[in-house]
């Protein structure tokens, strides 16, 4: 296939690049600048120059593919404008390939959150594929739910002729090149405060996700998955944020201390991650792994910490 991939120099975006040329597709990827471009041609892809902005470049070069992979964000406007803007100029993004593809059959995958369909403490049990991106209001300005009514419109683009679908990403995405994740995060904390700390008794639970077996997901609904669907790339769906400070304190060498889950407490440790540190967020990958075929093959996140790559030095 000839696949049109956005945010290809990116973390997952690259990966999936990588994986797409092993498996035998033709990959042209958006670039914006010659970096990007140069990192494109190293991967092996065709390079198309452009941006998220240009939404008539969008639409010709998702018509000229069999099938287009959306994995970028307008990172840019997170500063000014946080999620609410980020949405904002993504949602016509999605509406022009909307545009380009309608009544083709052919294959549009966007990445999506693994919390849109709500935490385990609304849902009350592990989120699933069958589960749908929460609504948004006005209430919800401000905050990562904004971001739902992308995965909506995508989900939507089924009914005008599109294979459209949406990967919901774990929380944590890992591998050696993780640079700017959840995970270096919580191990810059860790150093910062001289502890590994976690929410109160540390039970909630946070999936994770090796980015190489991100890809393989991206290809196969690409390849073969149906219209109107959401896929979990979760490989471990469920690991006690304790145990995820304790191997961080451990590889430090520093201690791991409970913080107590209270208003002053939590945010003066984990600062803006405080709101979603908290939370918890178990979800399941069944039916993504019977419907595709998929099979998590990479090392699950503990097993990547004792790889020692995010601990050079220590």
């Amino acid at each position: 296939m000839r696949v049109f991939v956005t945010g290809g120099t990116g973390h997952s975006g690259s990966y999936i690049i990588s994986e797409l040329i092993a498996a035998g597709h033709e990959v042209t990827g958006l670039a914006r600048s010659d970096t990007a471009a140069a990192a494109l041609s190293a991967l092996g892809a065709k390079t198309r120059r452009g941006d998220l902005q240009d939404l008539d470049g969008l639409k010709e070069a998702a018509a000229d593919s069999d099938g287009v992979i959306h994995v970028a964000h307008r990172q840019d406007l997170l500063p000014s404008g946080g999620m609410d803007a980020v949405s904002a100029a993504e949602l016509p993004v999605m509406l022009a390939y909307g545009e380009a593809l309608a009544g083709t059959g052919k294959p549009l995958v966007a990445a999506g959150s693994i919390g849109s369909p709500g935490t385990g403490g609304i849902l009350g049990r592990p989120a699933t594929e069958e589960d749908p991106a929460l609504p948004v209001g006005d209430e919800h300005k401000g905050t990562l739910r904004v971001r739902n009514v992308v995965e909506t419109a995508v989900i939507g683009l089924a009914e005008r002729g599109v294979r459209s679908s949406v990967v919901r990403i774990a929380n944590i995405a890992h591998s050696t090149t993780d640079r700017a994740g959840f995970l270096p995060m919580l191990i810059a904390l860790a150093k910062e405060k001289g502890f590994a700390g976690y929410p109160g008794d540390g039970a909630n639970l946070w999936n994770a996700v090796h980015v190489r077996d991100v890809a393989s997901l991206f290809r196969l609904a690409l390849e073969k998955g149906p219209a109107g669907r959401y896929w979990h790339a979760v490989g471990d769906e469920g690991i006690p944020l304790r145990e995820i400070a304790e191997a961080i304190g451990s590889h430090l060498g520093l201690p791991t201390v409970s913080i107590p889950a209270d208003e002053l407490m939590v945010p003066g440790y984990f600062g803006f991650l405080a709101n979603i540190i908290t939370q918890n967020y178990p979800a399941s990958n069944l039916i993504t792994r019977r419907t595709l075929g998929w099979k998590p093959a990479q090392p699950g996140l503990l097993a990547d910490l004792d790889n020692g790559h995010y601990f050079p030095g220590s």
